[in-house]
This record gives structure tokens, C-alpha cells and sequence, in this order.
């Protein structure tokens, strides 16, 4: 029987780059694949404090990366020698695994935003990322090849790694369709109820949890240029981010039509609700709450980032936009105007081409390929 390891801080729903490893360890289970993990625990790290807002937050984030990236690469490597029969991916930091999944690259993200130097000089994780993810690029970690979700990120990690010397592929992430549906006509008057939402009322959703990278400041702006019948619910951030954004004049405008849900593990009760998702993000490296909106049947208005360009269709499902107030205040009008009996189920269909299913039997396949290739330089005189 195939076995897979799967080599990440975490996996679970809800955790982001872990709902991934989660939804691939769930379709590999009911494919019959014996999958393993390779966790923060295994990593010996289960001590270090979780991740939250503030300083302290951010330094137990460091912790935890800093980690995962140096004790977990030694003992996920010790790990892989004893068991040199299993497939591996990583997903998040460590430098082993046959397949590395490229989530995103921090250089790509702080350009995209602005200030470049000054956003990198000032927060020690992006200069430790970049310094560890310039290693493994040049070869020098234990992957055979590596993931990238979209084609326009495969270019950005040619363009910020000119010296890449690993092979690369493109597999996009999954939605569960089955988890993800457009809501019942109860479930969704229920949800708006809920939320306080009158029959006349719009809603605009946000999920995210880093405001600045997207976009929520320029979305406030937007929403303030829409009719007093247009609301904005924002769901995620730490405590510290909300209280920023809250305090902003374009959120004191709002007012009673600006509301902040707070982190939940579970975004369906407010897609449900949902007329429209607003995702204006300066870089995504792809976005998977576009695709689970889109699977509850909740048209798109975002930036050309991540798998926008690929899944969202201006006038049908959704509007890509700038990053302006302007324009985005634009592609919510339309996306608002559209008929909601042709919009919501063409929303559905475009998820519906992105079951997990098919994307982790694509990974099966590039598994299977890379290990291969290390098992014969393994065999011909290489090392792993």
C-alpha cells in the first residue's frame, strides 16, 4: 500500500495552509492510501506557545517557524531515512519532502504592497523566510520538485529565484463541495436574520485575517462610496488588527453598517448570508475562500491575484478589479446588480471544476514520479 507523509506546522480544517494537507489527507484516506503526518508535534514543538495578536503573537510565530524550519527539517529528515518507502510533501517551512508546496513568497507579497525594505527590515520572520526559502531553492533541501498553485506564481518564484534549480509543476488547491454548498432559502433567511440583515439589505463580505496584504483598508473606502443599503461583514483579524481597523475614518463612517465577526474556524454561516465576497488582496498566492464563496454560491469582486483570473468571470459569477477604492467600489455595484437565479448557480459551477478529489490525485501522480527519480539517484550512487 502507498504511503504519504505530509510534512507540516499543522493540518486541519480551518488553518490555511494546513486545510490543505487536511482536504488531501481526506481524499487519500478514501482513495485507500495510507497517509501519515509529520506536525509540529512529531517536531518536538508542541511546547511552543500557539500564535495569536501582539508582539507576542508575532514572536510565538517566530518560535514556531524557526522551529519547524531547523529541528523539524532534522528530525522530518531523520524520519524520511527510516521510512524511505514513503511519498513526502511539504507544505510549510521545513526543508524535506520529495515535493515542496510553494503557499506563497514573502519577497513577491512585500512588493506587491509597497515599501519593500521597510516592510522586510522591520519584521525578523520575513527576513528568516527569505534567507531559509533562498537555501532550499538553490537546491540545497531535499525536494525533488515543487508546487506551485497558479502559473502566475510559478513565474513570480522564477522571477525572485533566477538561480532555481528545482523542476516545477502548477496544481491549483481544491474546495469541498460537499462541505461548501449554496445555502437552502431557511438556511440563508436565517443567517441574514442572524446578522440583522433587512430583505433590502446588501451584504459584502470579507474573510481574512491579514487586513493590510487584503485589502480590508481599501475596501472600507469602497463600501462608503455604496448606498446606505450595502453592509460589510468583516470575519477574522486578532483582536489588536480589528482594533486598528476600527479606528480608521472610513470604518467610523460605516458605522452600524460595518461589523467585525472576530477569527472563526468556519466561515459557511456568513457565506450563507453573503451577497457578494470582496477579496482586494495586493498578493495571494492562491485564495481559497474565493473558491469555497464561489462553491456556496456567492458571486467574487477581487484583484487579478492568486486564482482569480482562473475562476472568476467579469459580469457572470463576479468582477476582477484594481486595488482602488474607485474600482472596487465599481465591481461591487455590478456584482450586486447581477441576477442572482443565473450568478449564484454559475458560481457553483466554477467551483465544482475544483474538487479536491481530482487535485489530490494529480498530487498522487507527481508524488509517485519525483520519488521515483530520488529512489533511482538513490540506486545509481546519489544521496537523498
Amino acid at each position: 500500500m502507498t504511503t504519504i507523509v505530509q510534512i507540516t506546522p499543522e493540518i486541519g480544517p480551518g488553518t490555511g495552509v494546513g486545510a490543505v494537507a487536511f482536504h488531501l489527507e481526506q481524499e487519500w484516506l478514501r482513495a485507500g492510501v495510507d497517509v501519515r503526518r509529520f506536525t509540529l508535534d512529531e517536531a518536538g514543538g508542541s511546547w511552543l506557545p500557539t500564535a495569536s495578536g501582539g508582539v507576542a503573537g508575532r514572536l510565538s510565530l517566530l518560535a514556531r517557524v524557526v522551529w519547524f524550519s531547523t529541528v523539524g527539517t532534522r528530525r522530518a529528515r531523520a524520519h524520511l531515512r527510516d521510512h524511505p518507502d514513503q511519498l513526502s510533501v511539504c507544505h510549510n517551512d521545513a526543508l524535506a519532502g520529495d515535493v515542496y508546496v510553494n503557499h506563497g513568497i514573502v519577497q513577491a507579497a512585500m512588493r506587491a504592497r509597497g515599501r519593500y525594505w521597510l516592510r522586510m527590515l522591520r519584521n525578523p520572520l520575513h527576513l528568516f523566510t527569505t534567507t531559509r526559502d533562498r537555501w532550499r531553492y538553490a537546491g540545497h533541501g531535499d525536494h525533488r520538485l515543487v508546487v506551485n498553485l497558479v502559473s502566475d506564481e510559478e513565474r513570480l518564484l522564477r522571477e525572485t529565484y533566477p538561480g532555481l534549480s528545482l523542476p516545477t509543476v502548477v496544481i491549483g488547491n481544491g474546495v469541498d463541495v460537499e462541505r461548501f454548498r449554496p445555502p437552502t432559502a431557511v438556511e440563508r433567511r436565517q443567517a441574514r436574520e442572524r446578522l440583522g440583515l433587512g430583505a433590502g439589505d446588501r451584504m459584502v463580505l470579507f474573510i481574512g485575517n491579514e487586513f493590510g496584504r487584503k485589502g480590508l483598508p481599501v475596501l472600507l473606502e469602497a463600501v462608503g462610496l455604496l448606498g446606505p443599503e450595502v453592509h460589510l461583514v468583516v470575519v477574522g483579524g486578532t483582536p489588536d488588527l480589528v482594533a486598528v481597523e476600527t479606528s480608521r475614518p472610513s470604518a467610523l463612517r460605516l458605522g452600524e453598517r460595518l461589523r467585525f465577526a472576530g477569527g472563526h474556524a468556519d466561515p459557511r454561516p456568513w457565506l450563507h448570508a453573503a451577497d457578494v465576497l470582496a477579496m482586494p488582496s495586493a498578493y495571494e498566492s492562491y485564495g481559497l475562500v474565493v473558491l469555497e464563496a464561489l462553491a456556496c454560491g456567492v458571486p467574487v469582486v477581487a484583484t487579478r491575484t492568486g486564482c482569480v483570473p482562473d475562476v472568476v468571470t467579469e459580469g457572470l459569477n463576479g468582477a476582477v478589479v484594481d486595488g482602488t477604492p474607485g474600482g472596487l467600489a465599481a465591481g461591487l455595484s455590478r456584482a450586486l446588480e447581477l441576477d442572482a437565479d443565473t450568478s449564484r448557480p454559475a458560481a457553483r459551477a466554477s467551483a465544482e471544476a475544483q474538487a479536491w478529489s481530482e487535485v489530490a490525485r494529480r498530487y498522487l501522480e507527481v508524488l509517485t514520479d519525483a520519488h521515483a527519480r530520488q529512489r533511482d539517484s538513490v540506486e545509481s550512487g546519489g544521496r537523498r
